[in-house]
C-alpha cells in the first residue's frame, strides 16, 4: 500500500491521505470543493461539483491514473433535487467513458458542502513507484 498526496490539494484536514495506491488500483479519499487556492467553496452546485471533480482529477494525477482511468465512482449529494444536474455535469465530464457510479443523496455533508466525490481508478503506469 502507498499513500498518496497531491501537491496541487491541501494537506488533508483529517486522519485520511489524498488516495491510497493498493495493487494496481487507486483509491480516492472523498473530495469536497474546496478551492485549493482559497479554501473556500464556489458559489452553486455547478460550479461545487466542477471543483470537486478538479479535486478528484489532482488526485488521479498524483496517483498515475487519469478521468479515463476511473473504474467507480461515488457522489454524495445534498439533496436529491440536484441529481438531474449533477447527471448531465458527469456526462460532461466523462464523455463516452462510463464506470461504475452512485449518485448518493445523503443530506447535510461536512463544512455545507453540497457535493462530496469518491472514486477508484486503475494506474496508468503501475510500474512508476515515485508517486507524488
Amino acid at each position: 500500500m502507498k499513500i498518496v498526496n497531491s501537491k496541487d490539494l491541501p494537506v488533508p484536514g483529517g486522519h485520511y491521505s489524498h488516495g491510497v495506491v493498493s495493487g494496481n488500483l487507486l483509491f480516492v479519499s472523498g473530495q469536497l470543493p474546496f478551492d485549493p487556492r482559497t479554501g473556500t467553496f464556489p458559489e452553486g452546485m455547478e460550479a461545487q461539483f466542477s471543483q470537486a471533480m478538479a479535486n478528484v482529477e489532482a488526485v488521479l494525477h498524483a496517483g498515475d491514473a487519469t478521468l479515463a482511468s476511473l473504474i467507480n465512482v461515488q457522489i454524495f449529494i445534498s439533496d436529491v433535487a440536484h441529481w438531474p444536474l449533477v447527471n448531465a455535469l458527469y456526462a460532461q465530464f466523462l464523455g463516452t467513458h462510463k464506470p461504475a457510479r452512485a449518485i448518493i443523496p445523503c443530506g447535510q455533508l461536512h463544512h455545507g458542502a453540497l457535493v462530496e466525490i469518491t472514486a477508484v481508478a486503475e494506474r496508468v503506469n503501475p510500474e512508476q513507484e515515485s508517486l507524488k
